[in-house]
Formats: C-alpha cells, structure tokens, sequence
C-alpha cells in the first residue's frame, strides 16, 4: 500500500515552507503527498509581502475532495490565517475519522510576519486542538496558546507542554529552536512523563520551513505506521540533517533566511557525495 499524507496549509511562493516544504518532506520520506492550499503567500526569505485567504468553503471542498477519492494515512496541518477557515478545517475533519493529525500551530513567519489573525487564536485553541494527535508549538506559539511568557529552560517547557495537554491536547511537542545553546531540544509530552529529543544545534540563517518541515515528518512517519515518539525521533533526525545541509544550498539574496535542504540525501553536495 502507498503511504499517503495530507498537508493542510498555505503556500510560500519562496519554496522553503508551507505547502511546499511539506510536499517536499513527504516525498523525501517516501510518502505519497495531497494538499489542500489554505492560503496564498507572495513571500521570500526576507519577508512576507501579501496574503491571500483562500474562502473557506473552498478549504472544505478540496478536503472532501480528496477524502472521497484517497486514503490518507496521515494529515499535517500548518497555516490557517483565519477562524472560518479554522472552522472549514475543523469541519473537513470529519470525513477523516481516525486518521493521525499533526497541527503545527503556525502564527509568525521567520521572518517575523504574521500568518494567523490575532482574534483567531481562540478558535485554533478551542475548536481544532482538540481535535489533533499531536500540536507542535515553537516557544512562542505556546506562550501564545496560554496566555503567559515563553519558557526559558527545559522544565518550563515541559510544564507548559503538560498544561497545553491538560487545556485539550491529546499530545505536545514544545520545540525549542528558538532558544539558545549547542543543542536543540524538543519536549514531547503524550502521558504521564515529557520526554526529551535532543540534537545538535547549527550555525546557520537558513532556517526557513523549519517548523513546517518537522511537523510534516513526523506526519510522514505516522503514514507509515510509525508510533508517535517514533515518529518524532525519526522527523527531528531528519529536519536536524536539513537544517546542517542547508548552507550548500544558494537560495535568495543572503539578507533573509534561507530554506533548509530538504533532499540533502539525494542531491549531489558538489563532492561527489
């Protein structure tokens, strides 16, 4: 059988995230990817210069779409812009009864542009976490989510990852790419204990799509029948080897942050390799 996974998100005009960063992953990862396109971005590694919402009555069609014709095995979620569109998501979900959701609560671009209206955090916290297998705020995201400071070390991140589960959650994964230190270390909290994924942290700008690719792992590995701290072991290895790859890649001008590499095994590194 083909191993298929859905990505629910808004494209990036750029290549490096959204849409097309999870296509991508997928198909890094062996897996069969279907898209249904949120909203439209006109952005670069420097910025993001427009934002056009796709109707939500759209949304939901291609949902349905694509439910009465494949068999998705899993579904990433990432950019939503709106509440209806939120609500459109929430609604096509249903047609996608036991299928894995990985809902990568996306607010901000790297470069610091906004992707999720404010007034619409409400509807995200209320009507779709609940419904996902596993959300996977950075720092911010989950400061956001609760209303309170991002966490400054691996125990708060641990503690708000336990309270995001406490508020609706069925699982957490708090990343902390954003902090600082010679390692990068994500907080998965899914039962009775956090559990803790660490991974060298690169010196590197390009760091665009980083989020989107890592929540699209880990929903490519749930595809294919991976178990959840499986799949998040599995997905952090991957984005980690993108991110350190991501300099032989001469992507935008030098002034934004570039893409990761999301095909670093494949493509010849000028080495031979």
């Amino acid at each position: 059988m083909t191993a298929i996974a859905l990505t629910i998100a808004g494209s990036d005009s750029s290549g490096g995230a959204g849409i097309q960063a999870d296509l991508k992953t997928f198909s890094a990862l062996e897996v069969y990817g279907a898209s249904v396109l949120t909203a439209l971005t006109a952005q670069n590694t420097q910025r993001v210069e427009a934002v056009h919402v796709v109707p939500p009555d759209f949304v939901l069609a291609q949902m349905r779409a694509v439910a009465s014709d494949l068999e998705v095995d899993a579904i990433k979620i990432g950019m939503l812009a709106t509440g209806p569109v939120i609500e459109a998501v929430a609604e096509g979900l249903k047609d996608y009864a036991g299928v894995p959701v990985v809902l990568d609560p996306v607010m901000i671009a790297a470069s610091g542009d906004p992707l999720l209206d404010p007034e619409a955090v409400d509807a995200l916290r209320s009507i779709l976490i609940p419904l996902a297998t596993l959300i996977t705020p950075n720092l911010a995201e989950a400061a956001a989510l609760l209303a309170s400071s991002p966490a400054r070390n691996e125990y708060e991140m641990a503690m708000q990852a336990w309270q995001l589960k406490d508020a609706g959650a069925k699982a957490v994964l708090v990343k902390g790419g954003h902090a600082e230190g010679p390692t990068s270390t994500d907080i998965l909290f899914a039962g009775v204990e956090p559990v803790s994924f660490e991974a060298p942290r690169a010196e590197t700008r390009n760091t665009h799509g980083t989020g989107c690719t890592l929540s699209a792992a880990i929903a490519a590995e749930l595809a294919k029948g991976a178990s959840l701290p499986e799949a998040v072991a599995s997905a952090k290895a991957y984005v980690t080897a993108a991110i350190f790859a991501a300099d032989t890649l001469d992507v935008g001008s030098g002034r934004g942050r570039g893409p990761v590499h999301h095909f670093h095994d494949w493509w010849d590194d000028g080495e031979g390799r």
